[in-house]
């Protein structure tokens, strides 16, 4: 067995029993029957470790389901996607355990990026999904719909994790089916919007750069026809490139972009942008 492969291995079998906090690199090494210099050779810390369960359990699990939605037809899908999901948990059940306990209280900021970045990937197999089954139908509500599902796989994934409750995941996955056509065809009013969206996906401060606001603001100009917000938007242009007005006319012309719905993420960005 390859060194790193048995680090990680022995390493779960502790997490599982003890959590990612209380457990030290001298337990995994004793447990391994390994020195810390061997252990230090493959991984430089336990959180490199952690880190790097998190990518072979999230590997596993995300390409499960997206080879799955891609090699299934339409009309078994859903059913596929379901089943693909449950029995991936349940594969990987000792670690998906662990994880969830750890996320449900942990301030680790790497482990908490590492998985919004799988939870990312996660969502975008989800659409593409989505979109083949429902096409311009769910276009409103299809954010709503991800989360739904999202939900759907979180919490039934819980039944067999935690309460060793002996599942069906056939009849589990049929009655999942069932229940998200109902959503995607009978659900009239939408919450998560492409704006809210975007929000979510807000970079820091130091990540969104001058010209890229810029960018974005040449599209709004030529997306809105109404005259107030478009000069407003003009307005604001000019100021990034040319910084001539007071703080209280910036705020104002942000007030007169702040309630269009297409201007609700450009206006958040000049809001962070401009530290209001």
């Amino acid at each position: 067995m390859v060194k790193q492969q048995l680090i990680m291995e022995k390493a779960l079998e502790l997490f599982a029993k003890q959590g990612f906090e209380a457990t030290s690199v001298q337990q995994i090494t004793e447990h391994c029957g390994i020195s810390k210099g061997a252990f230090y050779l493959s991984f430089k810390s336990k959180d490199e470790l952690i880190l790097a369960l998190i990518d072979h359990f999230m590997i596993q699990v995300i390409s499960d389901i997206d080879y799955t939605v891609k090699n299934t037809n339409s009309d078994e899908l859903l059913y596929d996607f379901y089943f693909a999901t449950f029995t991936s948990f349940h594969k990987h059940a000792d670690f998906a355990k662990i994880l969830i306990k750890e996320q449900m209280h942990s301030f680790n900021e790497e482990l908490l990026s590492k998985m919004h970045y799988y939870d990312k990937l996660n969502e975008q197999v989800i659409l593409s999904m989505i979109e083949r089954l429902y096409g311009e139908e769910i276009q409103p509500i299809k954010y709503d719909l991800i989360y739904c599902i999202k939900g759907f796989m979180s919490t039934y994934s819980q039944l067999f994790l935690f309460f060793n409750v002996p599942l069906d995941l056939n009849l589990l996955a049929q009655s999942l089916v069932e229940k998200t056509n109902l959503l995607a065809r009978h659900t009239t009013i939408p919450f998560i919007s492409e704006d809210l969206i975007k929000m979510f996906k807000q970079p820091t401060n130091e990540e969104v750069t001058k010209e890229q606001i810029i960018e974005l603001l040449e599209q709004k100009i030529e997306e809105i026809e109404e005259l107030v917000e478009k000069e407003s938007l003009i307005l604001l242009k000019q100021h990034l490139l040319e910084p001539d007005l007071s703080p209280v006319i910036v705020r104002g012309l942000l007030e007169n972009i702040r309630n269009h719905p297409h201007c609700k993420w450009i206006s958040y960005v000049l809001r962070s942008y401009f530290h209001f």
